[in-house]
C-alpha cells in the first residue's frame, strides 16, 4: 500500500491555500459562444471590497492573473477567458478584433449585472481592449486599472522589427496545413524562448513556475484563425490612442525592465491620461502578474482607497 511522503516538496507553492476555497468556475452563452470565467469572492467582505472584472493578455488565459487574484482576498474579482482563448469559444460571428472584444465586455458585464461601480484591470493586450471599451462606454466602469500596458504602437520604434517578424510567424501557421501549423504555433521550443525572453526573475524556482504556466496555458486558443486575428488586433492598437477619453482615475502598473511596454512609453502615456497615475515595480518585465504579484496588488489596493465606489 501506497503512503503519502511525509517530505515537504522542494518546489515552493506560488498560491494560497485559501485560493480554493475563494473560487467558483462557470460558464455562459454570448452572442451564441460560450465563455468560461472565474470568480474569486472575498475571504472577508469589508468596507474595502471591490469586484474587479479582469481581462487578460494575448495568448493567455485566466490563469495567468491568478496570483494577482490571490493577493487580493478581500476582493470579489471575475476573471473570463476571452473568446479564442483557454475554455472559451472563438467568437460565434464576426471578427476578434478589439472593437468585438469591447462589445464582449459590454455584454458580459449586462449578463452578470456588473454596474458602474465595477472596477476594471486589463493586462497587457486586455489593457488596449478596457481602455477602448471605457472610451467608448463612458461611466460603465470606473475606476480603470492597467498592468504591463501597451502604451504605444508595436509596429514603430526599436521593437517594430521584431513585431514585425511575429506577424510573419502567426500569417505562416495560419496558412500551413492545419497540423504543422498548429505544431509551429504550439512549438514547445518557441513557447520556451518567448518565456525566457519575457521573465527577469533570477529565482529558478520562480522560472521554472513561470516556464510551466506558459507551456501549460500558452497554447489554449480555439484556432488559428482567430489567433491571428487577436494578434493582428493586439499590435495594431494601443492605450494611447485613446488617452484623452479615459477621464475616469487610471492606474498604470508598469515593470521597470519590461521591453514589450517600454517604461518611457509608460511615462508619456501617463502625461496623455487626464487623470493617470503610474506606479513603477523595478527589476521586472512583462510579466508582473507572475513575478511580483504582491507588489502590484499593494498599488492596486492604496488606488482603490483613493478612489472609493
Amino acid at each position: 500500500m501506497k503512503t503519502a511522503d511525509p517530505r515537504p516538496s522542494a518546489t515552493p507553492s506560488y498560491f494560497s491555500q485559501e485560493l480554493a476555497g475563494r473560487t467558483t468556475a462557470s460558464n455562459i452563452t454570448l452572442d451564441g459562444g460560450s465563455v468560461a470565467y472565474w470568480t474569486y469572492e472575498p475571504v472577508r467582505v469589508t468596507a474595502e471590497t471591490r469586484t474587479i472584472l479582469v481581462i487578460h493578455g494575448f495568448r493567455g488565459d485566466h490563469h495567468g492573473l491568478l496570483r494577482v487574484a490571490d493577493q487580493l482576498p478581500e476582493m470579489r474579482i471575475i476573471m473570463p477567458d476571452l473568446p479564442g482563448f483557454g475554455s472559451s469559444g472563438a467568437f460565434a460571428a464576426g471578427p476578434h478584433t478589439v472593437e468585438h472584444y469591447g462589445r464582449f465586455i459590454a455584454g458580459f458585464m449586462a449578463d452578470l449585472g456588473l454596474g458602474p461601480d465595477t472596477v476594471l484591470l486589463g493586462h497587457s493586450f486586455g489593457s488596449i481592449i478596457a481602455a477602448h471599451f471605457v472610451a467608448a462606454h463612458p461611466g460603465a466602469v470606473t475606476p480603470l486599472i492597467l498592468i504591463n500596458p501597451i502604451a504605444a504602437p508595436a509596429l514603430e520604434g526599436p521593437k517594430g522589427i521584431m513585431t514585425k517578424l511575429a506577424v510573419l510567424y502567426y500569417r505562416l501557421a495560419a496558412r500551413l496545413p492545419r497540423r504543422v501549423g498548429l505544431a509551429l504555433l504550439r512549438s514547445p521550443l518557441i513557447v520556451r524562448v518567448m518565456s525566457e525572453a519575457m521573465a527577469k526573475t533570477d529565482d529558478k524556482d520562480l522560472r521554472r513556475f513561470i516556464h510551466g504556466q506558459h507551456h501549460a496555458y500558452f497554447s489554449a486558443f480555439a484556432n488559428r484563425e482567430s489567433l491571428l486575428e487577436s494578434f493582428t488586433a493586439s499590435v495594431s492598437g494601443h492605450v494611447a490612442e485613446v488617452a484623452g477619453k479615459l477621464t475616469l482615475p487610471v492606474l498604470l502598473v508598469a515593470g521597470e525592465k519590461d521591453e514589450i511596454a517600454t517604461l518611457p512609453d509608460q511615462h508619456r502615456l501617463a502625461e496623455l491620461l487626464p487623470a493617470g497615475t503610474l506606479a513603477v515595480i523595478p527589476g521586472v518585465g512583462h510579466l508582473i502578474h507572475y513575478e511580483t504579484p504582491g507588489q502590484a496588488a499593494g498599488f492596486i489596493r492604496s488606488f482603490l482607497k483613493d478612489h472609493a465606489a
